[in-house]
Order: C-alpha cells, then sequence, then structure tokens
C-alpha cells in the first residue's frame, strides 16, 4: 500500500485528464465550449482545482535581448474540490469567453506564420504530481478586421508575419498585455513610400482601434524612419464602407508629410497626440502601461510567464506561413 502511494505521489497510477473542444474554431467575443473528461486512477484522488486557461506565444524584449514566452491570458476554473473515486468517468462542461482582444491566428482557413494559440487544462490534485492538457486553439477575424485585411491585399500587399509584443498601446483602450502585429510588405504603388507595414487592432464590442506603423523610406536628404496612425471603426460600418478606399486613404494619410498629426475630416480620422516613439522594431509606446499592468494583476500568478518551449512543441504546423488567399 506504501508503494502504490509513492507510485501515485509521481503520477503513477493517477487520474488522466483530456479536454474536448466542441468547436477549436472562435472569434474574439465568442466562446469556446467543451468538456473537461477525467478518468479515475488506481486509487481514490482528492482533486483541489480543475482550471483552463487560453495561452499564446508572447515577444518579451528584456534589456538589449527579445526573447519567446508563454503566457496565460484568459482564465477560469471549472471546477473546485470533490474526491475522484477510482476508474470513475466524469465530464465537466464549461463555457469560457474569448476576450474581444484575442489575437488573430487564421485568415482563410490558413494560420497566420508566428502564431500559437492554446487551452490549457490544469488538474490539481493533492498529495500528487498534477496533470494538464493543451488543445490548440484557432482564431478567426471578425468581419470588420477581415475587410481591412481584404483591403490590404486587395491594394498589393503581401503577408510577411504576425507575432505578438508584450507591452501597451499609449491612449488605447487596449486590456490584454500584450498587442498583436500584422505585418505586410508594401503593395507596389507605395514601395517608394515605405517598405513595410505592421497592423494592429485593438478591438472592443462597439469597435475596433486600427493602429498603422508604416517604416517610411528615406530621401536625397532624410534618413528613413517610422511613421504611425490611428483610426477607430466601428462595428456596425462593415458593410457601409468601401473598405479598399478606407485604407488606402489611411495610408496615404500616415505616409503624407505631415504624418498623423494631419487634421482628417474623412472616415476613421485619427487621434491627435499619440504618444509613439519610433527606436526599432514593435514599439506601440512600449512598457506596460495602466492596462498591461490591471491585466497582469488579474491573472495572478497563473498569468506568468512559463518557460517558451512549454507549448513550442505541442502545436503542429503553426509555422507554416504564406500568403493568405
Amino acid at each position: 500500500m506504501v508503494f502504490k502511494k509513492m507510485l501515485s505521489a509521481f503520477g503513477v497510477g493517477g487520474p488522466s485528464v483530456d479536454t474536448v473542444l466542441a468547436n477549436p474554431n472562435t472569434r474574439p467575443g465568442l466562446t469556446l465550449d467543451g468538456n473537461v473528461n477525467l478518468v479515475g486512477g488506481d486509487a481514490p484522488a482528492n482533486i483541489e482545482q480543475i482550471a483552463i486557461g487560453l495561452v499564446t506565444r508572447v515577444e518579451i524584449e528584456g534589456g538589449d535581448s527579445e526573447y519567446a514566452g508563454v503566457m496565460e491570458f484568459q482564465r477560469m476554473v471549472v471546477s473546485g474540490p470533490f474526491q475522484l473515486a477510482p476508474k470513475q468517468q466524469l465530464a465537466i462542461p464549461f463555457q469560457l469567453p474569448v476576450p474581444w482582444e484575442t489575437p488573430i491566428t487564421d485568415v482563410y482557413g490558413q494560420r497566420l506564420h508566428g502564431m500559437t494559440m492554446g487551452l490549457r487544462t490544469e488538474l490539481a490534485i493533492a498529495r500528487a504530481v498534477d496533470k494538464s492538457d493543451l488543445d490548440q486553439v484557432n482564431v478567426h477575424p471578425l468581419p470588420v478586421h477581415e475587410h481591412i485585411l481584404e483591403a490590404f491585399q486587395r491594394l498589393g500587399f503581401r503577408f510577411k508575419h504576425a507575432d505578438l509584443e508584450r507591452g501597451h498601446i499609449r491612449g488605447s483602450q487596449q486590456t490584454l498585455p500584450f498587442y498583436q502585429e500584422i505585418e505586410f510588405f508594401a503593395g507596389p504603388q507605395y514601395a517608394q513610400a515605405i517598405s513595410e507595414v505592421e497592423l494592429t487592432f485593438v478591438t472592443s464590442p462597439h469597435g475596433v482601434e486600427v493602429v498603422l506603423e508604416c517604416d517610411k523610406r528615406g530621401g536625397f536628404l532624410s534618413s528613413g524612419h517610422d511613421v504611425f496612425g490611428r483610426y477607430t471603426v466601428s462595428h456596425a460600418d462593415v458593410d457601409r464602407v468601401d473598405w479598399t478606399q478606407v485604407v488606402d486613404g489611411w495610408l496615404r494619410e500616415t505616409t503624407s508629410t505631415y504624418g498623423n498629426l494631419r487634421a482628417s475630416s474623412g472616415f476613421g480620422a485619427p487621434t491627435h497626440g499619440y504618444p509613439m516613439h519610433g527606436h526599432g522594431h514593435g514599439h506601440h509606446g512600449r512598457g506596460p502601461g495602466m492596462g498591461g499592468v490591471v491585466a497582469g494583476a488579474a491573472l495572478g500568478v497563473a498569468g506568468g510567464l512559463i518557460a517558451g518551449e512549454l507549448i513550442e512543441d505541442a502545436f503542429e504546423g503553426d509555422d507554416d506561413g504564406g500568403d493568405f488567399e
């Protein structure tokens, strides 16, 4: 009996956990539905807690270096303490809200190169090794995201890469401790003015803040530099406007002589006095900001960073890039 208890403490013959999603495909603002399926081990087990959480890979800058870590940004406890009998089978249903700011991982059925997203299940067992499960999640764009991405493609921009940057976009309504950058090579008609564009969505139930960072080419007497624009659109505007014309207007406005400080009376006018600073890659008002601090505090210990390798191999095919068509 003592030997069995010792084996149990090392996870041998203990309970198993397998989370099954009704559908791994979702969108910001929706839910992920599923069941946490448990099977009891060789002996009774005291389950302390079952929790699920959305995890993703985030780029973090530390000093002069940048590294990737895994961050949990949405968490829910699906069960408190109970005893699981030997070989007992139990299914615990859940509905996990997907935050409005959840980054997009898939467009037109293709994974965006650089993006990973998973649902992690944690089974905490008293006096034994905890168990976990990880399931891939695919986050598809909302209609307004889709229209804007399609407009970039129609304007000749080619998708390059997407990633998540830890930090806060100053002046935005961002609540998560990171933001997504979707990078494009400039279309031919813009190539003389800019080389690349980074697109960021800060989404809410009401609409989307669209942040553009354009890598502006240098001229005969000037060096290259980054210029920024920020525009606000409503979900209700999805079918009311010519998005190709709107995005073209944003790009021309942002890269004009006066950049994003120029007044605009057009659709999705930029917010003035946007406090950004340009020195290198991914710098949308970097630093935790109040939104990032609040979000980080709300996540608690479990919202901290975990070794970047933890989910690196858990997702298959997450590095398949290419244009989305």
